[in-house]
């Protein structure tokens, strides 16, 4: 008996808004989904840990190119901590490595999570997927291995306790890219002189997408293949913060050939990517405005008409 064909792959463009489930990793969510569209290309717009779910965009196709532009966005999460230990991951999946008072009044804990908002300086745990030499820091810890890292600079735009029932605490954190919630956590909990882990974290927000918009893999499962595609996001949606520009058709064709077609606007900023379409509407990518040459410069252009 021959075993069952592979199902045959195809160019799939756009954005998916993933809920990523509990214990995947987000390569495993990432695969899954992309074998639910039997995409040729696809990647994701950052990291969530396997203990995270929610919001995990991902780009198949001609997206991948602008998949950058979401990994340098702003975040949003809900965390939910134990106050009152600390674990060696610092969440709920590591060991209890030491303890501490959990009879934390709210006030107190609410002048905590003030006093961390605003521009801070973070560590990066150990437990998470930076590189060092080529290897992710986990796989150092696994081992023992202690790396030292350099503080990094962040901004943590708000704090909101939207539970508190010592030694449990539920809070919405908006945040910039490269926070740690982990990290925040254990931090709140050193200013009030305890420990602290996380034992659930969801990420409801990024670069203005909400989790609200997102689809489980399970609601995928139930779709057919047209239902699916109808789920997907254009590609140009990653780079929607950028400001746009519409191109004469003969200019377009320049950018695409790698020559740069003149265009001056005193307006324009010459330090920020553009989005360039057609007149037809659709999205041809990314160029640079050169302004002492009154130029335009192909950066990241879609090769499809999708």
């Amino acid at each position: 008996m021959n075993p069952p064909s592979k199902p045959q792959k195809r160019p799939v463009n756009g954005v998916l808004l993933l809920d990523k489930p509990q214990g995947l990793s987000s390569n495993t969510a990432l695969q899954k989904a992309r074998r639910l569209y039997r995409a040729e290309k696809a990647g994701h717009t950052g990291v969530l840990d396997p203990l995270a779910t929610g919001l995990l965009p991902v780009c198949f196709g001609e997206a991948t190119k602008f998949a950058q532009y979401l990994l340098d966005a702003d975040k949003a999460y809900t965390a939910t901590l134990k106050l009152g230990e600390a674990t060696s991951t610092g969440d709920a999946e590591g060991e209890v490595v030491a303890t501490g008072r959990a009879d934390i009044s709210a006030e107190d804990f609410q002048t905590a999570c003030q006093a961390l908002t605003g521009p801070i300086r973070q560590v990066p745990p150990m437990f998470s997927a930076l590189k060092h030499e080529g290897k992710p820091l986990y796989e150092y810890a696994h081992k023992g291995i202690v790396i030292e890292r350099k503080p990094r600079d962040i901004v943590i735009y708000a704090i909101d306790v939207t539970s508190f029932h010592a030694p449990e605490a539920v809070i919405d954190v908006r945040c910039s890219k490269g926070t740690y919630i982990r990290t925040l956590s254990e931090d709140i909990a050193k200013h009030i002189h305890t420990f602290a882990h996380l034992t659930a974290l969801r990420r409801t927000e990024t670069a203005g997408f909400s989790i609200r918009e997102a689809h489980t893999l399970a609601a995928l499962e139930a779709l057919d293949e047209s239902g699916r595609d109808a789920l997907l996001l254009p590609c140009d949606v990653l780079v929607r913060h950028l400001p746009g520009l519409t191109l004469p058709d003969a200019a377009v064709q320049m950018l695409k050939f790698g020559r740069q077609p003149e265009y001056r606007d005193a307006n324009l900023p010459a330090d920020t990517p553009l989005r360039i379409y057609a007149e037809d509407g659709s999205f041809v990518g990314l160029a640079d405005y050169l302004p002492h040459a009154g130029r335009l410069k192909a950066l990241r252009l879609m090769n499809t008409a999708t």
